[in-house]
């Protein structure tokens, strides 16, 4: 495994142009939207016979998150582009998930799996009559999760819990979903899920989200600062705000929010365009699934007039840094955990 990888960061980063670092990471997509490195759950490269074993290696639920990644990204690629090709990959993909009857293959029992319906929703041409019975079953399993509160937990077994990954994966699958099939009450369990977690788990007047929060207590629980956590509210937060009708009053609330995130999240970017895993610890390493995903974010708050220039500066920044980390096959490296 150590001279895998030092052998495949051979000549890392060096590409003849942005636009052929583009087509190496996209040509790569394609091919990983269909079988996706496996995501292992421990870090274990030796005697991995025994995780597979015990049943340790891999986890479906897991692997969903990164398939909706890889299908939101082919999605905005065919969206500047129009590729027949494109469409065909991710009709191929579609068919693959969802059954004539607009029903899943294999249903989904894992709050991870609903972001990979907000890609599936997120698809231009779908036909969404025919397809709703999958989307009202992830909508059921966002439900079955509920608590006192009106929140969503994250697992079963940690119902007194608020964990900020939530955020990504459910709160833009239910905008858009309540959105598109007229239900109100799934966008305002989307605002509710984020305004709540605000209120808890963010630190002081700062807009640092803490991992988690306890119900009970109403106290932050774990990390403040973990870069990837950043990843997940970012997601959550500014695809939840895109999709909402501009006469709902929230869309305000959640604007403003993104104003606060976005000058946290900058504040904390380093000269190389990236983000520590752990933004507030220059001594912890760079972590590329952060700078990801706040690129996406950065590059949507950008529309909000007030803080567009500094916004698409630190965009181009983060890419810079991604394409400087991206090996010659086009796998963007030194993510952190699971995104790996």
């Amino acid at each position: 495994p150590q001279f895998n990888t030092w052998q495949s960061r051979i000549k890392i980063g060096q590409f003849q142009s942005q636009v052929d670092w583009k087509n190496k990471v996209f040509n790569l997509s394609k091919k990983w939207l269909f079988k996706t490195p496996t995501i292992t759950i421990t870090d274990n490269s030796r005697l991995i016979i025994i995780d597979i074993l015990k049943g340790n290696y891999k986890k479906n639920a897991i692997q969903h998150w990164q398939e909706a990644a890889l299908l939101l990204g082919l999605i905005e690629e065919y969206k500047s582009s129009n590729s027949e090709t494109t469409k065909v990959i991710i009709n191929t993909y579609l068919d693959s998930k969802i059954d004539a009857n607009g029903n899943w293959k294999q249903l989904p029992t894992e709050i991870d799996s609903v972001i990979l319906g907000y890609a599936l929703i997120s698809i231009p041409w779908l036909d969404l009559g025919k397809n709703k019975p999958a989307f009202d079953s992830l909508y059921q399993l966002i439900l079955s999760l509920k608590g006192e509160d009106g929140t969503i937990a994250y697992k079963k077994h940690s119902k007194h819990f608020r964990y900020v990954d939530t955020i990504g994966f459910i709160c833009p699958f239910l905008v858009d979903y309540g959105v598109k099939l007229n239900n109100e009450e799934a966008i305002n369990l989307a605002v509710l899920q984020i305004t709540e977690f605000n209120k808890y788990a963010l630190l002081n007047e700062t807009f640092i989200p803490c991992h988690t929060y306890n119900l009970e207590t109403q106290l932050p629980v774990g990390l403040f600062g973990w870069g990837r956590g950043l990843g997940w509210y970012a997601i959550g937060l500014i695809d939840a705000w895109k999709a909402l009708p501009d006469n709902h009053l929230a869309k305000n609330q959640l604007e403003n929010n993104v104003i606060q995130f976005a000058k946290m999240a900058m504040q904390f970017q380093q000269k190389n365009g990236g983000w520590h895993w752990l933004i507030t610890n220059k001594s912890s390493q760079f972590d590329s699934s952060t700078a990801a995903t706040l690129a996406w974010f950065l590059a949507n708050a950008s529309t909000i007039e007030s803080i567009s220039s500094e916004c698409k500066i630190a965009k181009e920044n983060a890419l810079h840094y991604l394409q400087k980390v991206t090996r010659r096959n086009g796998a963007i490296d030194f993510s952190q955990g699971d995104t790996k």
